[in-house]
Order: C-alpha cells, then structure tokens, then sequence
C-alpha cells in the first residue's frame, strides 16, 4: 500500500545541508509532478518544492528559495532534495508526493523527520 518512501532525515545544526530522497513503485513516475511538502509541529502543511515530469520546471516556497533544489532521476523513479543553509524553521516533517499527469489522486510518502538545531 506504501508506494513512496522518503529518507536521508535527521538532525543537523543550524548552516548544516541535508539531502532526502523518494523513491516510488507507482509504475508511473515519468508521467507524474514530484513534490516535498513539509508539516512543522502545531503548523499547516506548506509546499518546499515542485518539479515537473520532465525535470525542467520547478517551483518553490518563498522561505526555502535560494537554499533548497529539487531534482528528479526517472531512471531510478526518485525525486530529491537538497538542503543547504539549513534553519531551525526548516524543522519539520518532509513528506514526498506524487501527482499523476492523467488526474489521479496525488500520493503521498509517510516522510521523513528533519531537525535543526539552533
């Protein structure tokens, strides 16, 4: 039932860098936009980053623009990103989703706990 599983969390102090990893078993990866998403204890889940099918097209969320890239290898079905001049605000649970090109439901990984200590 588990078809994206994220890794590469831990904790890290503060400028520190950090890379995670989602890997998944849809079958569908080359049709689909990858994202991280991040949820913060008592806080709403906020977008980090977006990238399209093809790997060209990407967006961010304004606090992490400049310090955080996303990228994807479609041979290997993984999307990754990586984390430079980390901040405690970056703490949080990362999560990883999928979103089919056809219109299916997006999936989503279990995530993947990231601290960063001040």
């Amino acid at each position: 039932q588990v078809q994206l599983v994220e890794s590469g969390g831990g904790l890290v102090q503060a400028g520190g860098s950090l890379r995670l990893s989602c890997t998944t078993s849809t079958r569908i990866f080359s049709l689909s936009s990858m994202g991280w998403y991040r949820q913060a204890e008592g806080k709403q889940r906020e977008l980090v980053a977006f990238i399209d099918p093809s790997g060209h097209n990407t967006r961010y969320g304004d606090t992490v623009k400049g310090r955080f890239t996303i990228s994807r290898h479609n041979a290997k079905d993984t999307v990754y990103l990586q984390m430079n001049g980390l901040e405690p605000g970056d703490t949080a649970v990362y999560y990883c989703v999928e979103r089919p090109s056809m219109g299916g439901r997006n999936l989503w990984g279990q995530g993947t706990k990231v601290i960063v200590s001040s």
